[in-house]
């Protein structure tokens, strides 16, 4: 299954552990993140115009250092899955994302007819951040996710998205749970519990296979036995 992720650093996140969670599994996902920094879906939508080399293609989780257009991109292979997503300081507006995605959304299903289209739903910054405050606008972290999720329904909707990756509601569920080290920054996933989290939800969101039972474990920061277990448990219920 050939997996491409059109979006910036927290689809790199999200990537990271991705493939190799599916080879632990028995199964074969080749996934390429196209990514810019930073990168809006306004922005995405200048540079499909323009048709510029302007993504550094990373490739089952690892920088390549090769760019790419996302015309190329799109012809490179027959991709099964395509990911969609809004730059997280504007996830929360649902008049960012147009008339942007719903324009990126048809020049995807132009050159890949046999795609399923997914929504990526990015996470809240972590609660008492300066970037909650003076990015997002939030005085909560939860205000923040509820908007999120809720802009993300109806853009999903609208463009005919087979599936939205609710990262967010997990990284929520997970602070639930008492599991705190999800940030690096405040807002970026970390090395280990956040990537390690997100890669499991989009492993179980694309195969609708459990995850209870996957044996990766190689990951770039530790993380305890009792945080693996709550992680597994807390994806696999998130259907």
């Amino acid at each position: 299954m050939n997996i491409l992720a059109i979006g910036n650093s927290f689809s790199e996140d999200a990537t990271r552990y991705l493939h190799n969670i599916a080879k632990a599994d028995g199964e074969n996902l080749q996934v390429t993140n196209l990514y810019i920094g930073g990168c809006s879906l306004e922005r995405h939508y200048r540079n499909m115009l323009s048709d510029e080399k302007k993504y550094e293609l990373q490739y089952n989780g690892h920088r390549t250092g090769f760019y790419v257009s996302l015309r190329e991109a799109l012809l490179n292979r027959k991709w099964d899955v395509i990911t969609l997503q809004q730059v997280s300081s504007s996830s929360f507006v649902k008049e960012s994302y147009l008339p942007y995605i719903i324009s990126i959304a048809d020049f995807v299903r132009r050159y890949a007819p046999q795609v399923k289209l997914y929504l990526h739903q990015t996470w809240a910054y972590e609660e008492g951040s300066q970037k909650l405050f003076e990015r997002a606008k939030y005085d909560r972290a939860d205000r923040m996710l509820n908007d999120i999720v809720k802009v993300n329904l109806e853009i999903a909707d609208l463009i005919g998205a087979e599936e939205i990756i609710r990262s967010g509601e997990l990284f929520g569920e997970l602070l639930k749970k008492g599991i705190k080290e999800i940030y690096r920054d405040t807002y970026h996933a970390s090395l280990g519990i956040g990537r390690y989290a997100l890669a499991l939800l989009w492993y179980r969101t694309i195969t609708k296979k459990p995850v209870l039972e996957n044996r990766f474990c190689d990951f770039d920061e530790p993380i305890s036995e009792e945080e693996i277990r709550l992680i597994k448990e807390t994806v696999d219920c998130l259907d």
